[in-house]
């Protein structure tokens, strides 16, 4: 019980960890120097510009109602964590800017929020969040299709941010095109850095050895898969595992030592859902 608590503890610091540096990104970077945003970070960027309307109120309503849809398509963890998010988002986005930086070189902010909105995504994501708006529906995405998280995010932030070329101007709503592109590129980066899952087949005359080493160096079930040899009709069970980039580093040394012949085939997963991921983490 003590360590289930400790791990949300820190998953919500995590995520306010995000929140912060996302909403830095929005009050020192983008509203500024008038740059848009997709999804519905871009809404009340829009509603900021042509209304006047607090970025704050706006973030928390609209998302309160994607957040509603989503209720039912996504795990209520995912749906507890992004309230989370989205509370901590309005609450430093009423926080005067951090840093005061002005440049008629806007290409140079929008590159830097890319970076900063990327990070930010990143560290909410790794803790089982969402900023909701876009990122509701890229997370059903990549739950239901398999779409990687940055590209699902960046397709719906799109279509945000082109018509907000009306408000903004044409040239400004390139550089919001930019600075999406970005920041779904630092977002895929930071995922196959540090979220990316990976499934890994092995084929070995040494099974029962090779799981059993497996097993006790990853500190999880493992999967065992009935195949037979086309030619040879020979039965053999093939080792199936899903881990982490970091553990799948350690598991190739391992398992060159107990057979050097073993096929191994490594691929990375784009979705996966089930017990084993908390053991992952």
């Amino acid at each position: 019980m003590q360590k289930t608590t400790m791990i949300v503890i820190r998953k919500c610091l995590l995520i306010m960890l995000g929140s912060f540096i996302y909403s830095v990104a929005i009050n020192s970077l983008l509203l500024p120097h008038q740059i848009g945003e997709g999804g519905v970070t871009g809404l009340t960027a829009i509603g900021y510009y042509a209304l006047h309307i607090q970025p704050a109120l706006t973030n928390i309503v609209l998302n309160s109602i994607i957040l509603l849809i989503g209720f039912k398509l996504l795990d209520k963890k995912t749906i507890f964590y992004s309230l989370w998010c989205v509370v901590w988002i309005s609450i430093f986005l009423k926080l005067p800017p951090i840093f005061q930086y002005h440049t008629k070189q806007t290409l140079i902010p929008a590159i830097i929020a890319g970076v900063f909105m990327g990070i930010a995504l990143g560290l909410i994501y790794r803790a089982d969040g969402t900023i909701a708006g876009s990122t509701i529906i890229a997370s059903i995405l990549n739950k239901y299709l398999g779409v990687q998280t940055g590209s699902a995010m960046l397709f719906c932030d799109l279509l945000v941010a082109i018509p907000s070329g009306f408000i903004i101007g044409t040239e400004r709503m390139f550089l919001t095109m930019i600075e999406l592109y970005i920041s779904a590129v630092v977002l895929n980066i930071f995922n196959d850095m540090f979220g990316a899952k990976y499934s890994i087949k092995i084929i070995t005359p040494k099974v029962e050895q090779m799981s059993a080493s497996l097993s006790n160096q990853l500190k999880q079930g493992i999967t065992m898969v009935h195949t037979h040899g086309y030619y040879s009709g020979e039965e053999r069970a093939m080792i199936y595992i899903i881990c982490s980039k970091k553990q799948s580093a350690k598991l190739f040394p391992l398992i060159e030592q107990i057979d050097p012949n073993a096929m191994i085939v490594l691929e990375q997963v784009h979705s996966v859902a089930g017990h084993q991921l908390n053991m992952l983490k």
